[in-house]
């Protein structure tokens, strides 16, 4: 199975420049959107659960692993990311306080909050707790804050997207509750390789814990969502990692990880078990490892 990792003709046109400035505006090219799976391995192979797969190899500019990459499917808080970059991109004081309010409260599928209403953090916190803990008041109040609000912020969302060429996503909020915030796994393996160009979205999706000092509530330790991160998992060097969760969108997960030296991207979408994604990714990469070994000489 080793010539599955071999280098393959089809160029992948994800890759940013990768001298992009810090905190700064991404282009991805946007042409050629095809994507050549010919010579993916199929995930049934490897016993992948997700309903969509997708490792790409951005060096080699390679499909690894692929299974229904061009399905649009609701995303969940896999939107986050997207969040992040038009917050970053907007160059908006990170260091300036924001109240939580009630326009903040998620109203559609009702989840809660540990940030409570009255609550002040910087909008540093915000999009730190938005990002490693999918907080969705703080996703709000990001989208809230922003120059003309909620509804400028979510079409700034839509604009980052056309640019980054992911031709068949749409946002409808900063949060990922709406099931109407969706996109394909090739799609997002776009998304996932411009994020990875801001630091702070790399640093604060891969913060374990983080401690936060809210008056009336005490300090708070938030945990990130993804379990590979969160346990400090020393089998996986992850670089950049987001998860998902809705009913309609099933358990997700998107991650820039670092296998045998080679950073690989990985889009898992609508996987039903808690685990599922993270089962999944284990799979991936006992197989890459057990591929890339050398081969044995006898005698």
């Amino acid at each position: 199975m080793r010539f599955l990792l071999a280098p393959f003709a089809c160029f992948l046109l994800f890759m940013a420049s990768a001298d992009a400035p810090a905190e700064k505006p991404v282009s991805v090219p946007t042409g050629a959107h095809g994507l050549d799976l010919s010579h993916a391995l199929d995930p049934a192979r490897i016993n992948l659960r997700s309903s969509a797969v997708l490792v790409i190899d951005p060096a080699k500019r390679s499909a690894l692993v692929a299974r229904d990459v061009r399905t649009v499917r609701p995303i969940a808080s896999i939107t986050k990311l997207m969040t992040a970059m038009v917050t970053l991109d907007g160059k908006l004081p990170l260091e300036r306080s924001v109240q939580i309010v009630e326009a903040d409260i998620d109203h559609l599928k009702g989840t809660g909050s540990r940030l409570r209403i009255g609550t002040r953090v910087t909008r540093r916190e915000l999009l730190r707790l938005a990002l490693m803990a999918s907080e969705n008041r703080a996703a709000a109040a990001l989208a809230r804050t922003y120059p003309g609000g909620t509804q400028a912020f979510v079409a700034a969302m839509n604009r980052k997207a056309a640019a980054l060429g992911m031709t068949n996503s749409h946002f409808r909020d900063s949060t990922g509750l709406s099931h109407q915030n969706v996109a394909t796994a090739q799609d997002l393996a776009r998304m996932v390789l411009a994020a990875r160009k801001y630091p702070l979205i790399r640093q604060f999706t891969t913060t374990a814990r983080h401690s936060v000092r809210l008056p009336g509530s005490g300090t708070l330790e938030f945990r990130n969502s993804n379990r590979l991160v969160q346990t400090g998992n020393r089998d996986w060097h992850i670089g950049l990692s987001k998860t998902g969760y809705t009913a309609e969108a099933g358990r997700c997960l998107v991650m820039e990880a670092t296998i045998g030296g080679r950073p690989l991207v990985f889009v898992l979408l609508n996987s039903w078990g808690k685990l599922t994604p993270i089962g999944d990714a284990n799979r991936i990469r006992r197989w890459m490892e057990a591929n890339a070994r050398p081969p044995r000489h006898i005698g």
